[in-house]
Protein backbone atom coordinates (compact mmCIF):
# COMPACT_ATOMS: atom_id res chain seq x y z
CA UNK A 1 0.00 0.00 0.00
CA UNK A 2 2.78 2.46 0.95
CA UNK A 3 4.93 1.40 -2.32
CA UNK A 4 1.21 2.13 -4.49
CA UNK A 5 0.65 5.76 -2.62
CA UNK A 6 4.19 6.78 -3.08
CA UNK A 7 3.27 5.89 -6.79
CA UNK A 8 0.42 7.95 -7.07
CA UNK A 9 1.59 10.73 -5.21
CA UNK A 10 4.56 11.00 -7.81
CA UNK A 11 2.52 10.72 -10.68
CA UNK A 12 0.45 13.61 -9.12
CA UNK A 13 3.31 15.79 -8.39
CA UNK A 14 4.61 15.07 -12.26
CA UNK A 15 1.59 16.16 -13.58
CA UNK A 16 1.67 19.10 -11.49
CA UNK A 17 4.88 19.94 -12.44
CA UNK A 18 3.91 19.52 -16.21
CA UNK A 19 0.51 21.45 -15.85
CA UNK A 20 2.60 24.67 -14.06
CA UNK A 21 5.20 24.45 -17.09
CA UNK A 22 2.28 24.80 -19.27
CA UNK A 23 0.14 27.31 -17.85
CA UNK A 24 3.59 29.58 -18.10
CA UNK A 25 4.33 28.71 -21.66
CA UNK A 26 0.16 29.45 -22.55
CA UNK A 27 0.45 33.19 -20.77
CA UNK A 28 3.30 34.21 -22.79
CA UNK A 29 0.71 34.88 -25.74
CA UNK A 30 -2.42 35.01 -23.92
CA UNK A 31 -2.98 37.68 -21.28
CA UNK A 32 -3.91 36.31 -18.00
CA UNK A 33 -7.84 37.27 -17.48
CA UNK A 34 -6.86 37.35 -13.33
CA UNK A 35 -4.29 36.99 -10.96
CA UNK A 36 -3.81 34.79 -7.78
CA UNK A 37 -3.27 38.64 -6.14
CA UNK A 38 -6.41 39.61 -7.34
CA UNK A 39 -8.85 36.81 -5.66
CA UNK A 40 -6.84 37.30 -2.38
CA UNK A 41 -8.01 40.57 -2.33
CA UNK A 42 -11.47 39.93 -3.43
CA UNK A 43 -11.87 37.28 -0.60
CA UNK A 44 -9.80 39.77 1.92
CA UNK A 45 -12.74 42.39 1.15
CA UNK A 46 -15.96 39.25 1.75
CA UNK A 47 -14.65 38.29 4.96
CA UNK A 48 -13.83 41.80 5.98
CA UNK A 49 -17.50 42.48 5.58
CA UNK A 50 -17.41 45.12 2.25
CA UNK A 51 -16.96 43.74 -0.95
CA UNK A 52 -14.99 45.59 -3.35
CA UNK A 53 -15.01 45.83 -6.94
CA UNK A 54 -11.46 44.65 -8.42
CA UNK A 55 -10.64 47.04 -11.06
CA UNK A 56 -8.54 46.23 -14.62
CA UNK A 57 -7.98 46.72 -18.28
CA UNK A 58 -5.54 44.91 -20.18
CA UNK A 59 -3.32 47.46 -22.14
CA UNK A 60 -0.90 45.41 -24.79
CA UNK A 61 3.47 46.83 -24.90
CA UNK A 62 2.51 49.27 -27.62
CA UNK A 63 -0.23 50.86 -25.92
CA UNK A 64 2.03 51.16 -22.49
CA UNK A 65 3.98 54.21 -22.00
CA UNK A 66 7.90 54.30 -22.12
CA UNK A 67 7.43 56.59 -19.00
CA UNK A 68 5.58 53.99 -16.69
CA UNK A 69 7.97 51.41 -18.07
CA UNK A 70 11.28 53.22 -17.06
CA UNK A 71 9.84 54.32 -13.80
CA UNK A 72 8.62 50.78 -12.19
CA UNK A 73 12.27 49.26 -13.45
CA UNK A 74 14.27 52.46 -11.97
CA UNK A 75 12.19 52.14 -8.64
CA UNK A 76 12.07 48.36 -8.53
CA UNK A 77 14.47 46.40 -10.64
CA UNK A 78 17.18 48.75 -11.92
CA UNK A 79 19.18 44.91 -13.28
CA UNK A 80 16.04 44.01 -14.82
CA UNK A 81 17.60 43.58 -18.28
CA UNK A 82 20.27 41.47 -17.42
CA UNK A 83 20.01 39.17 -14.45
CA UNK A 84 17.93 35.58 -15.20
CA UNK A 85 14.99 36.55 -12.57
CA UNK A 86 17.37 36.55 -9.62
CA UNK A 87 19.43 39.58 -8.42
CA UNK A 88 21.59 38.04 -6.06
CA UNK A 89 23.81 41.45 -5.34
CA UNK A 90 20.19 42.71 -3.73
CA UNK A 91 19.06 39.53 -1.98
CA UNK A 92 22.80 39.45 -0.31
CA UNK A 93 22.57 42.61 0.96
CA UNK A 94 18.73 42.06 2.15
CA UNK A 95 19.58 39.49 3.82
CA UNK A 96 22.53 41.21 5.74
CA UNK A 97 20.25 44.21 6.58
CA UNK A 98 17.05 41.67 7.95
CA UNK A 99 19.94 40.08 10.34
CA UNK A 100 20.88 43.07 11.38
CA UNK A 101 17.41 43.76 12.53
CA UNK A 102 14.50 46.31 11.98
CA UNK A 103 12.23 46.87 9.10
CA UNK A 104 12.68 44.13 6.70
CA UNK A 105 13.77 44.80 3.23
CA UNK A 106 12.92 42.95 0.34
CA UNK A 107 15.20 42.08 -2.75
CA UNK A 108 12.09 40.71 -5.51
CA UNK A 109 13.11 41.17 -8.64
CA UNK A 110 10.07 42.03 -11.45
CA UNK A 111 10.07 38.27 -12.34
CA UNK A 112 9.65 37.22 -8.47
CA UNK A 113 6.86 39.84 -8.50
CA UNK A 114 5.38 38.46 -11.43
CA UNK A 115 5.63 35.12 -10.64
CA UNK A 116 4.19 35.84 -6.72
CA UNK A 117 1.15 38.15 -8.59
CA UNK A 118 -0.02 35.77 -11.05
CA UNK A 119 0.52 32.48 -8.90
CA UNK A 120 0.64 32.80 -5.44
CA UNK A 121 -0.12 33.83 -2.24
CA UNK A 122 0.55 36.65 0.09
CA UNK A 123 2.84 36.06 2.97
CA UNK A 124 6.24 34.87 4.36
CA UNK A 125 6.87 31.08 4.29
CA UNK A 126 9.34 28.39 2.60
CA UNK A 127 7.21 26.88 0.92
CA UNK A 128 5.43 30.39 -0.81
CA UNK A 129 9.33 31.19 -1.30
CA UNK A 130 10.37 27.91 -3.21
CA UNK A 131 7.23 28.18 -5.62
CA UNK A 132 8.09 31.44 -6.32
CA UNK A 133 11.56 30.75 -7.18
CA UNK A 134 10.34 27.82 -9.73
CA UNK A 135 7.91 30.14 -11.49
CA UNK A 136 10.32 32.89 -11.94
CA UNK A 137 12.67 30.31 -13.21
CA UNK A 138 10.08 29.54 -15.95
CA UNK A 139 9.04 32.50 -16.43
CA UNK A 140 12.65 33.73 -17.29
CA UNK A 141 13.44 30.70 -19.44
CA UNK A 142 10.13 31.15 -21.38
CA UNK A 143 9.08 34.38 -22.12
CA UNK A 144 11.35 37.54 -22.92
CA UNK A 145 11.50 40.62 -21.03
CA UNK A 146 9.34 42.53 -22.99
CA UNK A 147 6.31 39.82 -21.89
CA UNK A 148 7.48 39.99 -18.52
CA UNK A 149 7.50 43.94 -18.04
CA UNK A 150 4.28 43.82 -19.58
CA UNK A 151 2.62 41.21 -17.89
CA UNK A 152 3.94 43.12 -14.21
CA UNK A 153 2.61 46.36 -15.71
CA UNK A 154 -1.45 44.88 -16.08
CA UNK A 155 -0.99 43.36 -13.26
CA UNK A 156 0.52 45.00 -10.19
CA UNK A 157 -1.62 46.54 -7.36
CA UNK A 158 -1.76 50.21 -6.88
CA UNK A 159 -4.28 50.64 -4.45
CA UNK A 160 -7.20 48.51 -3.08
CA UNK A 161 -8.48 46.87 -5.38
CA UNK A 162 -7.19 48.51 -8.45
CA UNK A 163 -4.29 46.54 -10.78
CA UNK A 164 -2.56 47.50 -13.59
CA UNK A 165 -1.72 50.34 -15.15
CA UNK A 166 -4.52 51.44 -17.13
CA UNK A 167 -6.89 50.92 -13.79
CA UNK A 168 -4.30 53.43 -12.17
CA UNK A 169 -4.10 55.68 -14.57
CA UNK A 170 -7.76 56.15 -14.37
CA UNK A 171 -8.20 55.91 -10.85
CA UNK A 172 -5.41 58.14 -9.70
CA UNK A 173 -5.20 61.00 -12.48
CA UNK A 174 -8.47 60.46 -14.43
CA UNK A 175 -6.47 59.89 -17.75
CA UNK A 176 -5.71 56.91 -19.81
CA UNK A 177 -2.23 55.23 -19.13
CA UNK A 178 -0.90 55.85 -22.71
CA UNK A 179 -1.52 59.56 -21.97
CA UNK A 180 0.54 59.38 -18.74
CA UNK A 181 3.13 62.02 -17.73
CA UNK A 182 6.59 61.95 -16.83
CA UNK A 183 5.58 62.82 -13.53
CA UNK A 184 2.46 60.88 -13.00
CA UNK A 185 4.39 57.86 -14.01
CA UNK A 186 7.21 58.35 -11.69
CA UNK A 187 4.43 59.02 -8.98
CA UNK A 188 3.08 55.35 -9.52
CA UNK A 189 6.25 53.61 -9.14
CA UNK A 190 6.70 55.71 -6.15
CA UNK A 191 3.85 54.39 -4.02
CA UNK A 192 4.87 50.67 -5.36
CA UNK A 193 6.11 49.31 -2.04
CA UNK A 194 2.88 50.35 -0.25
CA UNK A 195 0.47 51.10 -2.86
CA UNK A 196 -2.55 50.79 -0.49
CA UNK A 197 -1.45 53.01 1.74
CA UNK A 198 0.34 55.52 0.14
CA UNK A 199 -1.30 57.70 -3.03
CA UNK A 200 -0.12 58.55 -6.58
CA UNK A 201 -2.74 60.83 -7.08
CA UNK A 202 -2.12 62.76 -3.48
CA UNK A 203 1.42 62.12 -2.93
CA UNK A 204 2.50 63.51 0.41
CA UNK A 205 6.71 64.33 0.94
CA UNK A 206 7.77 60.91 1.14
CA UNK A 207 6.04 59.51 -2.40
CA UNK A 208 7.47 63.47 -3.99
CA UNK A 209 11.20 62.64 -2.93
CA UNK A 210 11.16 59.16 -4.18
CA UNK A 211 9.08 60.02 -8.07
CA UNK A 212 12.30 62.92 -8.37
CA UNK A 213 14.49 60.11 -7.34
CA UNK A 214 12.88 57.70 -9.55
CA UNK A 215 13.06 60.79 -12.70
CA UNK A 216 16.87 61.23 -11.55
CA UNK A 217 17.16 57.43 -11.92
CA UNK A 218 15.91 57.15 -15.22
CA UNK A 219 18.18 59.37 -16.95
CA UNK A 220 20.98 57.86 -15.41
CA UNK A 221 19.70 54.13 -16.92
CA UNK A 222 19.64 56.08 -20.13
CA UNK A 223 15.54 56.40 -20.58
CA UNK A 224 14.29 54.62 -23.52
CA UNK A 225 18.04 53.51 -24.92
CA UNK A 226 17.39 50.93 -21.64
CA UNK A 227 13.70 49.82 -23.40
CA UNK A 228 16.11 49.20 -26.63
CA UNK A 229 17.71 46.09 -25.32
CA UNK A 230 14.40 44.85 -24.13
CA UNK A 231 12.77 45.47 -28.09
CA UNK A 232 15.95 43.49 -29.62
CA UNK A 233 15.73 41.05 -27.30
CA UNK A 234 12.33 40.28 -28.49
CA UNK A 235 12.97 40.65 -31.95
Amino acid sequence: MLRALLRRLTKLLLWLTALSVLLVLVLRWIPPPFTALMIERKVESWTGGESIDLQRSWRPWKELPDNLKMAVIAAEDQKFADHWGFDIAAIRAAFAHNERGGSLRGASTLSQQVAKNLFLWSGRSWIRKGLEVWFTGWIELLWPKQRILEVYLNSVEWDSGVFGAEAAAQHHFGVGAPYLSAAQASQLAAVLPNPREWSAGRPGPHVRRRASWIRQQIRQLGGSHYLNQLRAETR
